[in-house]
């Protein structure tokens, strides 16, 4: 079953999608997008809260062929993504991992493996760059990333919105939703209240 979805501005980079399936599968609505240059994206919301609990990209190549799913929200570590041998070596590995998972009112990201005290890291926003650092003062760690939902809705970063602790040998960075972010979450989630769910189901979604 597909489902189409008339866009408005409110859907902000969805809007260029073409047909938009939607499946509900143990808990979680699944929404897939095709937009016109081939590329996909998937959306998991957790049917209980709403709250967007995965988000994932796919390219075609430049031979036409479907590239490897590249995770923007979630737990890349899951084996829903990748091969078998690239869940080995995540589950295996004793080095950082890095993922995101946001909550209702502020971005957030978890670097796991991390066992320094919390008086080591640093994070900071590059606003020329328009990321995010971290690094640790024993220089065992640095990584610069940037908030890809800021970068669509061309918004500046804000200093003041950015936080971080540390617990269990993991370091949690947060960065609150500014109001035009909080508002088009909104907007979306109204928008998708409005497809059809296909229950349990595959969803075939195909380009117009």
């Amino acid at each position: 079953m597909t489902a189409v979805v008339h866009k408005s501005d409110a859907w902000g980079f969805r809007k260029g999608a073409s047909d938009n399936g939607s499946e509900q599968v143990q808990g979680k609505r699944k929404v897939h997008y095709l937009f016109p240059d081939g590329s996909e994206m998937v959306e998991e919301y957790e049917v209980s809260s709403d709250q967007l609990a995965v988000r994932k990209w796919r390219q075609k190549s430049q031979l036409g062929s479907q590239g490897q799913w590249q995770v923007e929200i979630g737990d890349t570590s899951s084996r829903a993504f990748g091969s078998l041998e690239q869940q080995l070596i995540q589950e295996n590995s004793s080095n950082p991992i890095f993922t995101r998972k946001d909550t209702k009112a502020s971005f957030q990201w978890r670097i796991r493996n991390l066992p320094y005290p919390k008086k080591v890291y640093s994070v900071t926003i590059d606003p020329e760059q328009r990321c995010c650092i971290v690094r640790t003062s024993n220089k065992k760690y640095y990584k610069r990333f940037n908030i890809p939902d800021m970068d669509r809705c061309r918004l500046s970063l804000d200093s003041s919105a950015l936080s971080f602790t540390h617990a269990n040998n993991t370091l949690i960075i947060t960065y609150q939703k500014p109001t035009e972010i909080l508002q088009l979450e909104q907007e979306v989630l109204r928008e998708l209240k409005k497809v059809k769910v296909a229950e349990d189901g595959d969803v075939e979604c195909k380009t117009q």
